[in-house]
């Protein structure tokens, strides 16, 4: 198993930036693909963007293709998700999560995090 824990979220306002990090415990991480999702109140999770597991290889979802990116540092078992041009549809609870699979960390990941809230004023 891997554990996984994010942080970084917060209040910002429209247009701002934040940037999250999920902290990876318990296997090796570079063995792992990852990816980001995110749940608003009353609808369901949503992918975000996903990370192959040596960094070469990226994808994102179409609302937040060009204003977040997503990267990795395997020596310190640790993914980001920079968030810029933040716009209140972007509030959500985001999690990490981690699959050896490329598609299955698209589809929801195999291990999950407990996510962060983030909240983005109008």
């Amino acid at each position: 198993q891997v554990q996984l824990v994010e942080s970084g979220g917060g209040l910002v306002q429209t247009g701002g930036s934040l940037r999250l990090s999920c902290a990876a415990s318990g296997r090796t991480f570079s063995d792992y693909a990852m990816g980001w999702f995110r749940q608003a109140p009353g609808k369901e999770r949503e992918f975000v963007a996903r990370i192959s597991w040596s960094a070469t290889s990226t994808d994102y979802a179409d609302s937040v293709k060009g204003r977040f990116t997503i990267s990795r540092d395997n020596a310190k078992n640790m993914v980001y998700l920079q968030m810029n041009s933040l716009k209140p549809e972007d509030t959500a609870v985001y999690a990490c999560a981690a699959s050896h699979s490329w598609v299955v960390v698209a589809n929801g990941g195999d291990y999950w995090g407990q996510g962060t809230q983030v909240t983005v004023s109008s």
